[in-house]
């Protein structure tokens, strides 16, 4: 779930500290804001990489439950969130699409629209670059909502060309069944190698 919307270059970048109040005023409201570490959780993986963290939200939930995360946003802010809220994590400010961190997770999520806030040219090389983080018969997560420029065939082709095979998809993190058509897309790609 995320309300940070694609940069196109015509806006400022949301303000960390108002994007992780919307997030903590569902939650004190009673919305469970952790579906996408649940979803995650489910794999029970040791190690996650969580891709485009934001404030860390996602990540901060798996720590919680035991789970090795490292977390990695563009956007200085955020990170800068991340690290106040949770100082005993590992944050890193760097470009997803350029990354190599020389080391893979069990599972790779890309959380909260993530595809849609790198630029358009970028966006294949984000899949690629993040798929190079998977270990073997590791699992690459994405959730985003569709009709907003980007659309499964191009996350498809970019996670395949990575050596990665579409295991399942959903139209929600709770895992309701997918419906061509609809407004969300949760994709699992698995590691072939």
């Amino acid at each position: 779930m995320s309300d940070r919307r694609p940069d196109d270059g015509m806006r400022p970048k949301l303000e960390a500290t108002s994007y992780q109040a919307r997030f903590d005023a569902l939650a004190a409201s009673g919305v469970d804001v952790h579906g996408e570490a649940s979803f995650v959780r489910a794999y029970d993986p040791a190690t996650v990489f969580d891709a485009g963290c934001g404030t860390g939200r996602v990540a901060i939930e798996l720590a919680r439950h035991g789970i090795d995360v490292l977390g990695v946003d563009v956007d200085p802010a955020m990170i800068a969130e991340a690290r106040r809220l949770a100082p005993d994590l590992r944050f890193l400010e760097r470009d997803l699409a350029e990354l190599e961190l020389g080391r893979r997770f069990e599972v790779v999520v890309l959380a909260g629209n993530v595809p849609l806030f790198c630029p358009p040219p970028r966006r294949r090389q984000l899949i690629v670059r993040s798929a190079a983080h998977v270990e073997p018969g590791g699992v690459l997560v994405t959730g985003f909502q569709l009709g907003r420029g980007y659309d499964l065939a191009e996350l498809d082709e970019a996670a395949t060309s990575a050596g990665l095979v579409l295991e399942d998809r959903w139209s929600s993190w709770e895992r309701a069944a997918f419906v061509e058509g609809g407004g969300y897309a949760v994709s699992t790609f698995r590691s072939t190698s």
